[in-house]
């Protein structure tokens, strides 16, 4: 039997050109000051003692980069997977699928805006509600019975959260 997952991080990802040079969506990249202020978020947030079983993200070039960011910076360097259903109109019924055969506690989703808005609204039980995810923010949300049901938003951190006056 699968475990219930209790907690899950949805993330949009960081900061990415407005054009890749061959002019293709798939293959936009981070921009360094995406990769340096989300770095910089998730050095926090492993120091506040998050933690994650298991990564998700979309296919797409800028989401793979996050994730991979996301999971250099956790403890035990979780793994990333690599799943469809995070690309660009998110399938809520299949990611949650994949997250519940994952049988892990924590789980974190890398995605796209407008669906990680979606996302954290869906987690929460109102898929009708409009969530504002900037550019490499962090929703944690916590699951009391398993992400079959609706979970509370904890919190919801953006990349500039910590940054030096």
């Amino acid at each position: 039997m699968a475990a219930l997952t209790t907690r899950l991080y949805i993330i949009r990802h960081a900061i990415a050109e407005d054009v890749s040079p061959d002019g293709d969506d798939f293959s936009r990249r981070l921009t360094r000051k995406g990769s340096r202020r989300f770095a910089r978020l998730v050095k926090r947030l492993a120091r506040a003692g998050i933690e994650v079983d298991a990564i998700a993200t979309s296919p797409l070039v800028r989401t793979r980069q996050t994730a991979e960011i996301l999971s250099d910076g956790l403890p035990g360097r979780p793994p990333v997977v690599v799943v469809e259903a995070l690309a660009p109109g998110s399938d809520w019924h299949r990611i949650v699928e994949w997250t519940v055969a994952q049988d892990a506690a924590t789980v974190a989703w890398v995605g796209h805006a407008p669906c990680v808005g979606r996302l954290v609204a869906a987690s929460i039980g109102d898929g009708s509600a409009a969530v504002r995810m900037e550019k490499g923010a962090v929703a944690a949300i916590s699951f009391a019975d398993g992400l079959g049901h609706p979970g509370e938003l904890e919190w919801l951190a953006l990349p500039d959260l910590f940054r030096r006056g």
